[in-house]
């Protein structure tokens, strides 16, 4: 057989790095896992990950020259399905099951498979989300129902969105601007919901509590340009998200006036065990993950749940995240060990119903406004808290259980 040139596994190494970049993998995992592969090719390596850029360094032993590629991507959109079959591909490839000529083949299928679900239980899984976010913050029925349908409204932007770039551009303020003028609207008919929280509560999608916690433990990992990039790009989609919320609030209000807000009665606590179930299983979803992998997924949610829950009624919520952030990573890693899969598919759905990236949300509101969605002490403090107790949770399970792989 004959073996295969520098040429051949260069372009397998950059076609490598830009998917598992597309597919929403963090940087510092990215960067090993190239360095792995490349040291599995002897194909000596160095690479550079950021959100926008990416950049790699291979050395021709050879010929004893270097090769600089670097490229200019959009940030990516996470796909846990697509990163489990990439790391099913790298697995065949070292375990000799397929030459680097398929790898590269498999590579460009992987990437052209569409969804493993089908746009109606996206649309579903849209609306459940928003719904079982309202159910987390223990409001009414009312807002419940009305997040779940607004949540339909933003899959629609979202749809819309894929066949319009200008849209794509402006998709974040805008979906919030027509959702908050849609919550004024209802307020009429229905004087009982909460205008803000239900707005919030619909555009739960967009609000990048997940990338805030990303980036930081980047920094962490001293990663400190992609951290950096992250944490930026997820401030200024917070302040778009925000910007279009008052705007539409505003319009609304000049259209059609403003209701009088009539308190009602909140759902009752055990609720919360259900917006679990439905927001780990809209995650299923709207992540992509792969229907084998849904329970282990689903499974997560709970675990990061019950483990902030317990601690929390022990050592406060802020150090609840770390004990729920340390089950998450152990049950990942041990996830990796046993599954031969990725860690990140189960990691990423338990973090989402910890990250407080709607805390962050609140606060910028009172900060600017003065207005309070839902009562909370000391909010800002208590995020910042929240976001550090999540970062060390994960380094710490990574120390409490190795990780199988760098994905």
């Amino acid at each position: 057989m004959k073996p295969d040139s520098f040429t051949q596994k260069r372009h397998f190494i950059v076609a490598l790095g830009k998917s598992l970049h597309k597919f929403g993998t963090s940087a510092y995992r990215l960067e090993n896992h190239l360095k792995n592969v490349s040291q599995f090719l002897d194909v000596p390596g160095s690479f550079i990950i950021t959100p926008t850029a990416l950049t790699f360094v291979l050395y021709n032993i050879e010929d004893q020259q270097e090769y600089n590629y670097v490229v200019r991507v959009n940030p990516g959109d996470i796909d846990l399905s697509a990163l489990a079959r990439t790391n099913d591909l790298v697995e065949e490839l070292a375990s000799g099951q397929r030459t680097l000529a398929e790898a590269i083949e498999r590579l460009q299928d992987i990437a052209a498979r569409p969804s493993p679900y089908n746009k109606f239980w996206t649309f579903l899984a849209f609306g459940a989300s928003s719904g079982a976010f309202a159910l987390l913050m223990h409001t009414s029925w009312h807002d419940v129902f009305w997040s779940t349908m607004l949540g339909f409204l933003v899959n629609i932007m979202v749809l819309w969105s894929e066949r319009s770039k200008s849209i794509a551009n402006a998709l974040e303020p805008l979906t919030a601007i027509l959702v908050a003028m849609a919550a004024s609207a209802i307020s009429l008919f229905d004087p009982a919901i909460n205008i803000p929280l239900v707005i919030l509560s619909s555009i739960i999608v967009f609000i990048p509590g997940l990338s805030l916690t990303t980036g930081l433990a980047e920094l962490a990992e001293r990663d400190l340009m992609s951290g950096t990039a992250k944490i930026m790009d997820a401030m200024m989609t917070l302040f778009k998200l925000y910007f279009g919320g008052v705007l539409g609030m505003t319009i609304g209000n000049l259209l059609w006036g403003q209701g009088d807000y009539v308190l009602t009665e909140q759902v009752p606590a055990w609720t919360a065990w259900i917006a679990v179930l439905i927001l780990s299983l809209s995650l299923v979803v709207i992540f992509r993950a792969r229907p084998r992998h849904a329970f282990w997924g689903i499974l997560s949610g709970f675990i990061a749940y019950s483990a902030s829950v317990w601690a929390g009624a022990y050592v406060g919520i802020a150090l609840g995240a770390f004990f729920g952030a340390f089950a998450i990573g152990v049950y990942s890693n041990l996830f990796a060990r046993f599954m031969k899969a990725p860690a990140s598919i189960v990691m990423l759905q338990g973090l989402v119903v910890l990250v407080p990236g709607s805390k962050v949300y609140i606060g910028l509101n009172s900060l600017i406004s003065g207005s309070v969605i839902v009562q909370m002490n000391q909010i800002g403090s208590q995020t910042f808290l929240i976001f550090m107790a999540l970062v060390a949770g994960l380094i710490f399970a990574n120390v409490a259980v190795r990780p199988r792989s760098s994905l």
